[in-house]
């Protein structure tokens, strides 16, 4: 199921823990940030990924949808 496509902007690193909470999307460092990207079916998952950003203790610097 195909949703909007997100691109979330986080400062630092993610650790290897980090990264495999978000299967599925695409995590690439811009130093000094890391972005990760990909489709966001619904609120319900947009809201999961950003408290699991939360959990991870990460400052999330943007998240916006991507025209496309």
């Amino acid at each position: 199921m195909a949703g909007t496509r997100y691109e979330f902007r986080v400062e630092g690193r993610l650790s290897e823990e980090g990264r495999s909470a978000f299967p599925g999307m695409r995590i690439s460092e811009e130093p000094p940030q890391t972005i990760i990207d990909g489709d966001v079916v619904d609120d319900a998952q947009l809201h999961g990924i950003l408290a699991q950003l939360q959990a991870l203790g990460v400052m999330v610097v943007s998240a916006r949808p991507v025209p496309g």
